[in-house]
């Protein structure tokens, strides 16, 4: 009789535990309920829920995936089936660290796998979890079975709360091929800026233990050093049936008594001797830290519709196709607020998605989405349009040329004089010196990124006679040629030619002394780029008087064909209007364009088509923009091409 009471308890609990875990919910207002839309729950209009997307104006709720571009991409399925077999990411749409509806939205991406020659996969064998990414091994292609076959990634994070100590979430989605029988993700969270290389099918820039980061821990189980995360998720042909959260640490570490997490009882490295691997971990107190379930009946797949295995285009999933959960990362003790000082540090850097064969950890791996990068926010970039005077110094202002509307802005200056506020993207000074700007990602945050700007004073503004015209630059199989003039040559003492990758640092590439011609002398080098890596090069010419003074010739830009690293240029810079993007492109895409002025306004939008290989694409001009500073930005396949750009009169 006993024994019946206890299996009715335990059965009970089960069933608790399972209910708990699999129906709808609303986590930190963010729907967890295996359908994309915002302000539905359920099917229902009745919830102001934040979401993935939005395909209703009315309905309530933020959707957190850029969805720019979305309709090109699904017309070029149709014009370019070719396309199809096309990945890509988006990023979040609102700013980083934005307040939406009193919760902190902090990061979020969706990104769309490979198909057709998809090299991201595992090759068949003995890949597994625990090993180091250095040895996995990557096929040219190969085929998987379908229900391993990961069509695309979602990943979100934000706070329950507009404070950066309230409670850290995790979400994430995954659609998949097939949806019978039982399916296995992994969800692989690293510390340091892991890429994978589609030529050489290979992983780099993973961490130093045995290919992970490893937590580690005080004497009294404190956390010293925070590691790499998995969440692992098993789903049923008919519901999520479980998640596992592991950390990488060195086994002795399990002899400790974490404070803000405990042991889970299991341990997997690369096989039964291995020092290093990940431990199953559990929160301190009661009760799930995740919530999940999977799409029911026919459910819209989002504005970029769903690219299927066979590279058939559909607009919604069918049953059990798409997958969605949630992790509370403070209760399980793995919140940067929980463990740290800093409550804005990152949680992770990079997102691994794979799948895998069976409910065993170490079992074959399958397919993965190729790691993402999050919390990947810009540094703050200075800018001034002059950063020389003579014979007076008019009050002149300074300016962060990306700036993001939730960040706060700080300035300082040791030795200049910065007229009425410090604070803000833009401040006036009057005086020369050096000016230094500090961005919060938050006001509650610690200080993110820092930047600075010189300006000089000449107050007896001597003149150099020497004049630089006719500067020109062409390259041949790896060589450039370079031909200027210079008239009052007898008042140089030397030509240097300095190059630079991105228009603003320059370092010298090659010297020639001044000729005794003494009015009007034609200068030629020829100089080998075997060394600098890059599709596009800025170069200028320096001279140098018998005096010491200096003065600079016009910048022009080159194109390497030697370059083999993907590379972008807008030119010229600065500009009286015309435009032109200089892009080496992996893929042929459609990229959307966007030109703001210094207060945030938009100035402009167009799409442009950007080919496999080299591009030479002119863009929507500033011909009727005022003079001053602009934000070009172009979103590629590969990432965001952003450069401020200086319209003269």
């Amino acid at each position: 009789m006993k024994t019946n009471i206890l299996l009715l308890v335990i059965s009970t609990f089960i069933n608790s535990l399972a209910a708990q875990i699999t129906i709808p919910a609303v986590k930190a207002n963010f729907g967890v309920d295996a359908e994309l839309r915002t302000g539905y729950f359920t099917g229902n209009v009745i919830s102001t829920s934040d979401d993935w997307f939005k395909n209703n104006k009315l309905a309530a709720g933020q959707f957190i995936i850029d969805t720019a571009g979305a309709a090109g991409i699904v017309a070029n399925y149709t014009s370019n089936p070719a396309s199809r077999m096309l990945s890509f990411s988006r990023l979040m749409k609102p700013a980083f660290y934005s307040v939406l509806q009193n919760k902190l939205a902090i990061d979020a991406i969706f990104h769309r796998d490979f198909h057709g020659d998809d090299s991201t996969v595992f090759a068949s064998g003995s890949n597994k979890n625990g090993m180091s990414p250095a040895i996995w091994s990557c096929p040219i292609a190969q085929n998987i079975p379908d229900k391993n076959d990961i069509l695309d990634g979602f990943t979100h994070v934000r706070r329950d709360g507009p404070g950066v100590t309230d409670s850290l979430w995790m979400f994430g989605g995954i659609s998949i091929e097939n949806t019978s029988g039982n399916r296995y993700f992994d969800f692989e969270l690293y510390q340091t800026n892991i890429v994978y290389n589609r030529t050489t099918r290979t992983f780099s820039g993973y961490g130093p233990t045995a290919g992970h980061t490893a937590w580690q821990f005080n004497a009294a189980g404190n956390v010293v050093t925070a590691g790499d995360i998995i969440f692992s998720a098993e789903f049923s042909s008919s519901s999520l049936t479980l998640i596992e959260a592991r950390i990488w640490v060195h086994k002795n570490a399990l002899l400790t008594t974490p404070v803000n997490f405990n042991w889970g009882g299991k341990f997997d490295g690369d096989g039964p001797s291995a020092v290093y691997g990940y431990a199953s971990i559990l929160p301190k107190t009661s009760g799930n830290f995740y919530t999940g379930l999977q799409s029911s009946g026919s459910t819209w797949a989002g504005p970029f519709a769903l690219v299927r295995q066979d590279n058939s285009v559909v607009p919604d999933y069918i049953p059990g196709q798409f997958m969605e959960f949630s992790v509370n990362l403070s209760k399980l003790g793995i919140d940067p607020a929980s463990y740290s000082n800093n409550p804005c540090g990152t949680p992770f850097r990079r997102v691994l998605i794979k799948s895998r064969s069976s409910t065993s950890f170490t079992s074959e791996l399958k397919d993965f989405i190729a790691p993402f990068s999050m919390f990947d926010f810009p540094p703050v970039d200075a800018f001034t349009n002059l950063l020389y005077f003579c014979n007076t110094f008019p009050i002149t202002p300074i300016s962060v040329i990306n700036p993001s509307p939730t960040s706060t802005y700080t300035w300082s200056t040791p030795d200049g004089n910065i007229v009425g506020t410090n604070t803000g993207i833009t401040i006036n000074v009057d005086a020369p010196g050096t000016y230094f700007v500090a961005q919060q990602l938050n006001v509650a945050c610690a200080y993110y990124s820092r930047d600075s700007v010189k300006i000089f004073f000449d107050s007896v503004c001597r003149v150099m006679n020497v004049n630089l015209t006719n500067f020109k630059a062409a390259q041949l199989n790896g060589v450039a040629e370079f031909s200027w003039q210079a008239s009052n040559n007898n008042e140089a003492a030397n030509f240097a030619v300095e190059y630079s990758l991105d228009g603003r640092n320059f370092l010298q590439l090659a010297t020639l002394p001044a000729s005794n011609e003494t009015a009007f002398a034609d200068y030629n080098l020829s100089h080998a780029l075997s060394k600098i890596n890059a599709a596009v090069i800025y170069f200028r010419i320096k001279v140098t008087a018998i005096d010491g003074r200096t003065k600079y010739s016009n910048t022009i830009v080159l194109q390497n064909n030697n370059g083999n690293k993907l590379a972008s240029s807008v030119f010229p810079n600065p500009t009286h209007g015309e435009l032109w993007l200089s892009v080496k492109g992996t893929v042929n895409e459609t990229a959307p364009i966007a030109v703001w002025n210094m207060q945030g306004k938009l100035i402009t939008t167009a799409t442009i088509n950007i080919v496999a290989g080299e591009n030479l694409i002119q863009l929507p001009g500033l011909s009727n923009s005022a003079a001053g500073v602009y934000l070009v930005k172009i979103k590629t396949i590969t990432g965001s091409i952003t450069q401020k750009v200086l319209k003269l009169n």
